[in-house]
């Protein structure tokens, strides 16, 4: 079995191949997003879609990078973000223009040209649009649920796909402003005014699927409706207020958008001290194991301290070196989301173990990288201050790694299921029957030692001793330790 990639490891896969359903996504994206060009081409023509395009670029790129450097503490895999931003452009553009033009046209003979164009402005485009871009969310909180570790992944995802949205139906827009001479105002106001309007509604989708998927429980489906109608509204909201009340409108929605962006602005920062939290709270129980040390806890902590040791790493083995202190960096945050998951029981034991064991052994290979790049031992890293660093050592005993608050699943209460009944009978001591003596136990004292010559007894497969409930096997079968507290 070939070894994972370090990348393929830090997004979750089990395998260093792109997931059947990714590409899928990313096909039916781009198919759409060319019948998107060809409507563009057949209504506008080619001149005014390559300005349009042009146009378009420079918000979409400045706003990827602002993304991405949101994203820059615990990167999401690039792939997903390239399929959130192809729905948005593709599924999503193409859905809303079919449904909104249906819809509108539908409309007409009942209310009139002008009602039309507004209802549908202001009912109708909030509730496809959000609807099409949530799917994408939603389709991440259902496939690919432990990639979101908390509202700034969710706030990615939703921006991605609503900045998708955003620069495609922005060439439309300039496309009609060319044709009626109202490219100037238009320019303006979507792409310097309000360049975030279409990720900030989708962002509050966002935070509703991050809730759904970092807790248990019935709230999960109450926030990512919750989130839902959150998103259509501030839309509704914006379109609402341009049509009914003009320039007033747009000012009044405008501030309101702008307090929605400095809420999000400190969900942000709020998460991102979460996240240190979290590196502080779990990784000090691996100091033991020689995996971490009390230093790198505190560079792992701080985005100066990470790129500081990127830095050092870059001086004494170039390129290897940098992307080895990153993949130890970046492992050792998943590491700490790991434990995350498992104190708020959203991941199985198995899927634990399975994760946790693929994240050490990319912390060892990492190490082993940089090592491998030096022609002799490096100096003393700048963030240990002369103290030993856990980038330097190996770990001596992986297998009694910390499990923190994972537990196992309590049986609930009540009659128990045929298979349990009969694993119980199977437990259970044979009785013995009538006219028979009882089984004597074994007499107190040390254990008997074997005669000479002969190889000590083992135990038999699947025992464990008394009083321990079994334990999950790893991906290389039984392993000591599990997700309980030892007796």
């Amino acid at each position: 079995m070939p070894v994972l990639k370090p990348q393929s490891v830090l997004d979750g896969h089990s395998s260093n191949r792109t997931p059947v359903p990714l590409i899928v996504g990313l096909v039916v994206s781009g198919v759409c997003l060319l019948l998107a060009v060809a409507f563009y081409l057949l209504t506008g023509g080619p001149v005014n879609v390559g300005v349009g395009t042009l146009l378009a670029l420079p918000t979409a790129i400045v706003l990827v990078a602002l993304i991405l450097l949101v994203d820059r503490l615990e990167p999401e895999p690039r792939v997903n973000l390239v399929l959130s931003f192809g729905w948005g452009a593709g599924v999503a553009i193409i859905g809303a223009l079919i449904v909104n033009s249906v819809t509108g046209a539908l409309l007409v003979p009942s209310v009139g040209q002008a009602a039309a164009d507004g209802i549908t402005a202001s009912v109708v485009a909030p509730v496809v649009e959000e609807s099409f871009k949530g799917s994408l969310l939603l389709y991440l909180l259902l496939v690919r649920r432990h990639e979101i570790d908390g509202p700034t992944d969710g706030i990615v995802y939703a921006s991605m796909c609503g900045l998708g949205f955003a620069m495609v139906e922005n060439v439309l827009y300039y496309m009609r402003g060319i044709d009626d001479g109202s490219l100037a105002f238009m320019v303006l106001l979507r792409g310097v005014i309000s360049p975030l309007g279409h990720p900030l509604y989708t962002s509050i989708i966002g935070l509703g699927v991050a809730y759904a998927a970092t807790h248990s429980g019935a709230g999960r489906v109450f926030a990512v409706i919750g989130g839902w109608i959150g998103g259509v509204l501030l839309h509704a909201l914006w379109n609402g207020s341009l049509t009914l009340l003009g320039f007033q409108g747009m000012v009044i929605a405008y501030l309101v958008e702008l307090l929605v962006l400095i809420v999000l602005v400190v969900v942000l920062i709020k998460d991102r001290k979460r996240l240190v939290r979290l590196i502080g709270r779990y990784l000090p129980a691996y100091i033991p194991s020689g995996l971490v040390q009390p230093n790198d806890v505190q560079m792992l902590g701080s985005m100066s301290g990470r790129r500081q040791a990127r830095h050092w790493a870059r001086a004494q083995a170039g390129n290897t070196g940098v992307r080895a202190m990153g993949d130890y960096q970046l492992a050792a945050t998943e590491l700490a989301l790991l434990h995350s998951h498992a104190e708020k029981s959203t991941i199985a034991p198995q899927q634990f173990f399975a994760r946790r064991e693929a994240i050490l052994t990319l912390m060892r290979m990492a190490r082993d990288a940089f090592f491998r790049r030096m022609p002799q031992p490096p100096p003393p890293p700048p963030w240990a201050h002369e103290q030993p660093s856990g980038f330097f050592k190996i770990p001596a005993e992986l297998k009694e790694m910390p499990t923190h608050k994972l537990r196992a699943q309590i049986p609930p209460a009540g009659p128990r299921p045929p298979q349990a009944q009969a694993t119980q009978r199977l437990q259970q001591p044979p009785q013995p029957a009538a006219g028979q003596r009882p089984p004597q136990p074994p007499p107190a004292g040390p254990p008997q030692q074997p005669p000479a010559g002969q190889p000590p007894q083992q135990p038999p497969l699947g025992h464990r001793p008394p009083g321990r409930p079994p334990q999950p096997p790893g991906p290389q079968g039984p392993r000591p330790g599990g997700p309980w507290p030892p007796r």
